[in-house]
């Protein structure tokens, strides 16, 4: 079983063999292309929904363009903005709307390397019908993901989207926005990623669960024991402690 666990942060693309994590420019721009193809595969960003990015330093992310979907973006076609772009209007609305995200993100969360928007058709229709994901249901959900929120639709870019993201995105790595999509943030876009094919997966099985039976939570000491690893594998956010109290009854 231990074999089959997460891994720290700091060896997971080790293990998956994608190599040490990489910061230049290039190797960044190539990453997220291959990121934006396996997103497209995956149907998690369906014609030019979607936006993925990379911090390449304290100042600068390297994200998506709008308008080109994701199984045609190529390296060079990928943007370079300034984290403060949202203040100092560096860039055009309709970037800064599908940006704003990202650029909220960078701000709040120094640990954050990549990030993805992108609609995954199950967990968005859980966010339509006001089905929470904030459970421990799912073993490696409850490690990795934590307790998901699902925030209120507000317009892409808007002032409230943005607020939104500024309280959810420092307790939080998964985020799902009503009626809109998903927001999962990583090290890097891989990692941002696996978070989101994990999003993807606890909602299809909260889903098929629902049509079969009321769905069973894991008892408190069984959570206790996966909050060890949540802990231990660093993917602890602040304030989980009085979230998992409340939702699961680990107090």
């Amino acid at each position: 079983m231990a074999d089959r666990l997460p891994v720290p942060y700091d060896d997971r693309n080790l293990t998956v063999g994608y190599g040490a994590p990489h910061r230049d420019e290039s190797s960044l721009r190539a990453l997220i292309c291959h990121t934006a193809q396996k997103v497209y595969r995956e149907r998690f960003a369906v014609g030019l929904s979607g936006s993925i990015s990379a911090r390449l330093d304290a100042a600068r992310i390297l994200i998506t363009p709008p308008g080109v979907a994701f199984d045609y973006v190529q390296p060079d076609q990928i943007l370079l903005l300034s984290v403060d772009s949202l203040n100092q209007e560096m860039a055009p609305a309709h970037l800064l709307r599908g940006a704003a995200h990202h650029l909220e993100v960078y701000r709040q969360r120094p640990d954050a390397g990549g990030v993805i928007f992108a609609q995954p058709p199950t967990a968005l229709t859980l966010s339509i019908a006001g089905i929470s994901m904030r459970t421990c249901v799912v073993p490696e959900a409850v490690i990795v993901l934590g307790l998901v929120p699902t925030a209120a639709y507000h317009p892409p870019g808007s002032p409230e989207a943005r607020e939104a993201v500024r309280a959810l995105a420092p307790i939080h790595d998964a985020i799902l926005f009503a009626h809109d999509g998903a927001l999962t943030i990583g090290q890097d876009p891989l990692q941002a990623l696996f978070k989101l094919e994990l999003l993807e997966h606890t909602a299809g099985v909260l889903q098929r669960t629902a049509l079969l039976a009321p769905i069973p939570t894991l008892p408190p000491e069984q959570v206790s024991a996966l909050l060890a690893l949540r802990r231990q594998l660093g993917y602890w956010r602040p304030g989980d402690e009085t979230r998992f109290c409340e939702m699961c009854g680990v107090c």
